[in-house]
């Protein structure tokens, strides 16, 4: 299968992903100069941020949940569809209480921006379909 990203994730070198239809591609790269830790998600002249350890609090729900997952990404004005990773990133029920996006009015489109990370890490398999890709954990090598 031929990877869909490049890049470090740092700011000199962010990672360069393609959304999951393989449509689009924007740029992420880790922020620990801020505290807590960012995800900063540029797409064109948009920039979205997203707390750091959703990385590992969506790994860790997708382990639990043992099956593939349907994205449901959605803006943050739009009700996300029930059992979708877009709605497990804005509940209560979530690790964080909440939201995992940050700037509000852009908290949306979790479940478009970082599935496509957590594939470029061998962290899950993301289906690449024009819609209604799913997503399931790997086991991590670690």
């Amino acid at each position: 299968m031929a990877e869909h990203w490049s890049g470090k994730g740092t700011p000199d070198d962010p990672w360069v992903l393609s959304t999951p239809p393989l449509s689009s591609t924007y740029m992420m790269h880790r922020d620990d100069s801020v505290q807590p830790a960012l995800l900063v998600c540029t797409v064109g002249t948009t920039r979205l941020t997203y707390l750091a350890r959703a990385v590992d609090d969506l790994h860790a729900m997708l382990l639990a949940h043992g099956d593939w997952m349907l994205l449901g990404s959605a803006d943050e004005q739009k009700e996300p569809a029930a059992g979708t990773v877009e709605a497990w990133a804005r509940s209560p029920q979530n690790p964080v209480g909440g939201w995992y996006g940050q700037k509000k009015g852009l908290r949306g489109r979790f479940g478009m921006y970082l599935p496509p990370l957590l594939e470029a890490l061998g962290l899950v398999e993301l289906e690449h379909n024009a819609r209604n890709n799913r997503v399931r954990a790997t086991v991590s090598a670690s």
